[in-house]
């Protein structure tokens, strides 16, 4: 893998970690409905902004703007509303652990549609990335006894989501080489905002109601989070989904929950332990055989 498509990865993976941290802070407080919507809307607008600076917003035909709508209810939407719930019940950083299974259906996929074949290269850092998850799986069996079967199905169904939503993006991608990663997060970030918007009438729900009620921190907490772990953290990762190997970009992805623990470390001033060691020693090692 190219060290630029890399440091894409990685830098999403380091956002969305950042990001999560809010989001699951403010899905206990809101609902993950509510945090899920406004995270979505505040990212459009962003993309909007950013892509009448740069490149103009662009039509990239009915054929590929459907799919990437399609893509963004997927996982934005539907996958996303899983994945918070999950944080809400597990917390984030066990949550992404389950990442780890991603891998395997990114890889099948990579392997049926892109003729993307298995190196041992990158099985065995896949491996460790991994190896990574199971010591905080580890870790969390031994402090708690039980595993949240709810919650765990929740993480596993938004994984599989968050997925298929990044599978369709790639095949855009390998369609239409004109769609640059920043048109698709526009359309897949407008798919998102017009599911919460369509469903917002059935739960009778509101969008700026809860924001305006906030104090100015929470304000700065939420939109600092949507930023970070949903504009900055889509710009990145889609820009890496359209060159890479996908399970090797799956397998990265398993970062996340290394970065998640550590700022879930920070959040509750609470000094790493030894697992967490053990996991980042698991990390470099993958990292050194994707690089080296």
């Amino acid at each position: 893998m190219e060290y630029q498509v890399l440091a894409l990865a990685l830098g999403a993976n380091f956002c969305f970690a950042a990001g999560s941290q809010f989001f699951t802070h403010f899905t206990r407080k809101l609902g993950s409905f509510w945090m899920n919507w406004f995270k979505a809307a505040f990212a459009l607008v962003l993309f909007i902004f950013w892509i009448l600076i740069t490149e103009g917003i662009s039509w990239p035909g009915l054929e590929a703007t459907s799919y990437l709508f399609l893509s963004g209810i997927i996982g934005l939407a539907i996958g996303d509303l899983c994945l918070l719930q999950a944080f809400k019940d597990l917390g984030p950083g066990r949550t992404l652990m389950l990442f780890s299974f991603q891998p395997l259906l990114a890889g099948t996929a990579g392997h049926l549609f892109f003729n993307q074949g298995m190196d041992a290269e990158r099985f065995w850092a896949i491996f460790f990335f991994i190896l990574c998850v199971f010591i905080f799986s580890l870790e969390s069996f031994r402090r708690d006894k039980h595993w949240a079967i709810a919650g765990i199905l929740m993480a596993l169904a938004g994984m599989s989501l968050d997925t298929a939503g990044v599978i369709i993006t790639r095949f855009i991608f390998e369609g239409h080489t004109e769609v640059t990663p920043m048109t698709s997060n526009l359309y897949r970030t407008l798919g998102a905002v017009f599911f919460f918007f369509i469903f917002s009438f059935h739960k009778k729900r509101t969008l700026l109601a809860p924001f305006m009620a906030m104090s100015a921190k929470e304000k700065w907490g939420v939109c600092s989070g949507s930023f970070l772990g949903t504009f900055l953290s889509l710009a990145l990762y889609l820009a890496a989904v359209q060159y890479a190997h996908l399970a090797s970009l799956a397998g990265i992805a398993i970062t996340a929950a290394l970065f998640s623990s550590l700022f879930e470390c920070l959040w509750i001033k609470k000094w790493p332990s030894l697992y967490l060691w053990a996991a980042l020693v698991s990390f470099l090692i993958g990292m050194n055989i994707l690089l080296f």
